[in-house]
């Protein structure tokens, strides 16, 4: 069983023809809604990679919540931990440049309301794969991270968004994901020792003896742990939105560790998944299936 303690979110989606600059007003071509949320986003993943997944969060009395959690019940998730706030589902505002590459403002709402305690709603048992983010309360990750050791479960923490106060918490995963600005704004605030990137994940699984993920976008995904360090491609493709890439990859990881799949393939498949959902606008309907996926790796490198 895969655990996801997270943020659900309703995202409201502008298409521009490129970012505006501080202070600038563009016009845009394009609006729409889509179910978001670091955390459902994940979930969903998960689910579409053959996952059994329960959703630990909180959605708003509002008329956001209903869209907000629409394809993870479609997608067969586990809702029963998903309280109500008297705050707002927690809304993302993003803009897509007509280069796939975007930027957001994310209104935590109802997910600020995700506390310590809903940890028990989680039904931990050994083994499970518990995937966390940083769109909750920090101190709900933590309390989930101890929870899952205490349970004997597995714990993969995406690091986003940064947080320089939640980098303590980074050891406390047992796999910890990163892209790559995240990870290089920790490894100064961790003060991790290396000339480059590399040098300084191979200092952090050294101190912490844990796994780091930093994943790369087009230039694929790098890990270290305290006895090897693994390079995996991405798929080669013609991004469309980025939107949601990094919580497939997620979604996909954690999936592929709850099956049992080697680091590398684990890796492998979560890679492929991310840049798949590149391909479509938005991030959970960009979400890939199995199958695609399956499909994707059975193709020759071009």
């Amino acid at each position: 069983m895969i655990i996801v303690v997270g943020s659900i979110n309703l995202d409201l989606i502008a298409n521009v023809d490129r970012l505006p600059a501080p202070g600038e007003t563009v016009r845009g071509s394009h609006f729409a809604t889509a179910p978001g949320g670091k955390g459902a986003n994940q979930a969903l993943a998960a689910a579409r990679a053959g996952a059994k997944v329960r959703m630990v969060g909180a959605i708003g009395k509002d008329s956001f919540a209903a869209e907000a959690t629409a394809l993870l019940r479609d997608g067969k998730v586990d809702l029963s931990g998903v309280g109500e706030s008297f705050a707002s589902t927690g809304t993302a505002l993003i803009l897509v440049g007509a280069d796939g590459e975007n930027v957001i403002a994310v209104v935590p709402g109802a997910n600020d309301s995700v506390l310590p305690a809903d940890i028990t709603k989680a039904l931990l048992k050994k083994n499970d794969v518990v995937l966390l983010q940083h769109e909750i309360p920090l101190q709900t990750v933590e309390a989930a991270l101890d929870a899952t050791r205490a349970a004997g479960a597995i714990s993969v923490l995406n690091t986003a968004p940064f947080l320089a106060e939640a980098s303590d918490l980074l050891a406390k995963a047992d796999y910890a994901v990163a892209n790559e600005t995240e990870f290089d704004l920790y490894g100064e605030a961790l003060s991790l020792a290396g000339r480059d990137r590399s040098a300084r994940m191979r200092d952090y699984a050294g101190k912490t003896g844990r796994t780091i993920v930093v994943t790369l976008g087009g230039d694929g995904v790098l890990a270290a742990t305290p006895d090897d360090f693994l390079t995996v491609p991405a798929l080669k493709i013609t991004p469309v939105d980025t939107v949601g890439a990094g919580d497939t990859f997620c979604g996909y990881f954690g999936a592929g560790l709850s099956s049992g799949l080697p680091l590398e393939q684990a890796l492998v498949r979560a890679a492929a998944a991310g840049s798949l959902a590149c391909l479509k606008p938005g991030a959970q309907p960009a979400i890939p299936l199995a199958k695609d996926v399956d499909a994707a790796l059975q193709e020759p490198a071009s």
